[in-house]
């Protein structure tokens, strides 16, 4: 069962920051995507080709301060940084189960939602979004029936993603698990420190990020 790269996470502590930066670098802006309620986050997202995107994600000032700590760890950067990524499927309970079965646990699936600024609402799947593996293992997402937030957004192109890790090995296994099998795009590389980096072809030439 084949699972496709979604979204790229790029976090800070001040949105409005990135989102700027991220419109000098590409020369593409990104666009508001919506307010996680409840939870103190909102994104804007640019496209990275396809159904795949750049989600840039930071607290959200209108909501009050969440209950539980921001999701993908927003709460503890202190500037920018690549956190996460997803990978999507139809059949999220299915990937689950054959991971499982090959050794790597995604963990327990929730539901989430958002409003774009349409007013349409999005509602979608998803495993822990922090990932496994030191956050260099994507995370599972099922759109169900909401139309692909990728849609209709101004674009570059992902070029390449790579995650790095102490003990590659391990990383690749649970990729393999989740059905990520041939995706050219994704690379595992030894390193002293997890991470992840990425390369986007934009109308200023190739850029890497963070």
């Amino acid at each position: 069962m084949r699972v496709e790269v979604d979204h790229v996470v790029w976090a800070s502590p001040d949105l409005g920051a990135l989102v700027e930066r991220v419109a000098e670098l590409t020369g593409v802006t990104p666009v508001f995507g919506g307010r996680h309620e409840g939870r103190g986050t909102q994104n804007y997202l640019l496209g990275l080709g396809g159904e795949r995107y750049l989600e840039l994600l930071g607290p959200d000032p209108s909501q009050p301060e969440p209950d539980l700590p921001r999701p993908m760890r927003v709460d503890e950067l202190t500037g920018p940084a690549l956190v996460g990524w997803a990978v999507r499927t139809t059949a999220i309970h299915d990937v689950i189960t054959a991971a499982r079965n090959h050794g790597y646990d995604p963990g327990a699936v929730t539901e989430m939602s958002r409003r774009t600024t349409d007013d349409t609402l999005l509602t979608w799947r998803l495993t822990p979004p922090e990932g496994g593996l030191d956050g260099v293992v994507p995370f599972v997402i099922d759109w169900l029936h909401s139309p692909h937030p990728a849609t209709r957004l101004p674009s570059v192109e992902l070029a390449s993603l790579t995650v790095h890790h102490p003990e590659p090995a391990r990383v690749s296994a649970a990729l393999t698990a989740l059905g990520l099998l041939d995706e050219s795009v994704v690379t595992v590389a030894p390193a002293a420190r997890p991470g992840i980096t990425a390369v986007v072809t934009t109308p200023h030439g190739d850029v890497s990020i963070p």
